[in-house]
């Protein structure tokens, strides 16, 4: 195919202010994509903009900030209208929360629903908003973040894991109903990823086993093969290396530095 994928087309990435949105955010605009950030704090996307400027790739057409959270209709609904003269043709869903570690029994109700609203029903709203266009065109590219975490144990993160692996079923499903009409949809499930998320996760796992946050990290890692964690830009050059496999539709693809294998 001679056409370049990515290059000159617009990408809306959620959850753009910082940590993966942030790396793949960066990556799509390296690659020549206009870039519209979406996140709740302009001040974040206001930042990463500003890096994005200082890329200085001739031929990205720049970025475009909007405050939106995903989890709320109307919220969706505003930032749809506000960005209806964009032509949106990748959908990156990446906002996310970790949501609580404890037990399922100590978990509150209103922990639960607000991890599933964050990580799934933005997921659906967000898709539900611009998906309309793609379809009238007959193209676009939709890809949805996950996680590992749910194809292999993980205790005391039960709403976070089961949400997402609610993810990759909604994806699976979406990309057989749009497929049809042009339309791929994929999942990106990152393993740990380096940076403040997991290093949170390895402090409450040391206070509650008694250890140190590096004996908490190291017992964690090394159940991959890669004896590491993956980085957000490894992430975000993922998502790239997606757009650019025109083939993919309906996959889940795992990116754990062999944390899972299958």
């Amino acid at each position: 195919m001679s056409r370049d994928l990515i290059a000159g087309r617009t990408a809306l990435v959620t959850g753009a202010g910082n940590g993966l949105g942030r790396a793949i955010a960066l990556a799509l605009a390296e690659a020549g994509a206009r870039v519209l950030l979406v996140g709740r704090t302009i001040s974040t996307l206001d930042a990463v903009a500003a890096e994005i400027a200082a890329l200085a790739n001739p031929s990205s057409p720049g970025t475009r900030q909007a405050t939106c959270d995903t989890s709320q209709p109307d919220d969706v609904a505003a930032v749809a209208t506000e960005l209806a003269d964009e032509q949106v043709s990748i959908l990156v869903n990446n906002a996310g929360i970790a949501g609580p570690v404890a037990s399922l029994v100590d978990v509150e109700p209103d922990e639960w629903d607000e991890v599933f609203a964050v990580n799934v029903r933005g997921v659906y709203l967000m898709s539900r908003a611009f998906l309309p266009p793609m379809i009238a065109r007959g193209s676009g590219d939709v890809i949805n973040l996950a996680s590992v975490s749910g194809k292999r144990p993980l205790a005391r993160r039960t709403p976070y894991t089961a949400s997402k692996m609610a993810v990759i079923g909604l994806s699976v499903t979406l990309a057989h109903e749009v497929g049809p009409l042009g339309i791929t949809v994929n999942t990106l499930s990152p393993g740990p990823v380096r940076g403040p998320r997991m290093e949170r996760n390895f402090r409450l796992e040391a206070e509650r086993t008694g250890t140190t946050s590096a004996e908490a990290e190291e017992a964690f890692v090394s159940r991959s093969a890669l004896q590491r964690m993956v980085t957000e830009e490894e992430v975000g050059a993922a998502a790239v290396a997606m757009l650019r496999m025109p083939g993919l539709s309906g996959a889940d693809i795992d990116l754990s530095a062999g944390m899972v294998a299958r």
